[in-house]
């Protein structure tokens, strides 16, 4: 069984407290997974939220987001096909067509004309454009102000383990 060094009591966190409780409950499990996976979970509810509030700026949800930055990060003609679309974001077809229906309705995405609409490529039109170039600034911002505990070498060590785990996880860049 692994023992965890204890951080000092003002550096705790409420992981430290959940699992001091196992700890003293079930001392005879291991619960170091427990103090990484629910540090991830943790973290990544309040980087949702923390994110939110700066979309929520620019009236858009994250998801809203997620296409707008998948169109603009693929470069000119900022155009994807769903089915690139349903890759890079992970999400079912049915969820990437009713998202570019709302992001059309909102005159940030058109689909070029086609005769089918599940392979009709979709492109930021210039307000589409105009708006993820404004919110990006701001998302990259946030992002770095939520690092900011972290020297560059520990985000570089941090990014480095995530990286790993995601790989052996199946994550892996869609082709």
């Amino acid at each position: 069984m692994t023992r965890r060094v204890h951080a000092a009591p003002d550096s705790q966190d409420t992981v430290d407290a959940v699992a001091a409780q196992w700890r003293a409950v079930r001392p005879d499990v291991d619960h170091s997974p427990l103090e990484v996976v629910a540090r991830v979970s943790r973290l990544s509810r309040l980087v949702d939220r923390r994110l939110g509030e700066n979309f929520a700026r620019h009236d858009l949800e994250d998801w809203m987001y997620d296409v707008l930055a998948t169109l603009r990060r693929g470069g000119p003609p900022y155009t994807l096909t769903p089915t690139e679309l349903v890759r890079q974001a992970m999400v079912t077809t049915g969820a990437i067509t009713n998202r570019v229906d709302r992001l059309e309705a909102r005159g940030l995405v058109e689909r070029v004309p086609g005769t089918d609409r599940r392979s009709v490529p979709v492109r930021l039109t210039a307000a589409g454009l105009a708006l993820v170039d404004e919110v990006v600034a701001g998302h990259m911002a946030v992002e770095d102000a939520l690092l900011s505990a972290l020297p560059a070498g520990r985000r570089a060590e941090l990014a480095d383990a995530l990286r790993t785990v995601l790989v052996a996880l199946g994550d892996v860049p869609a082709r």
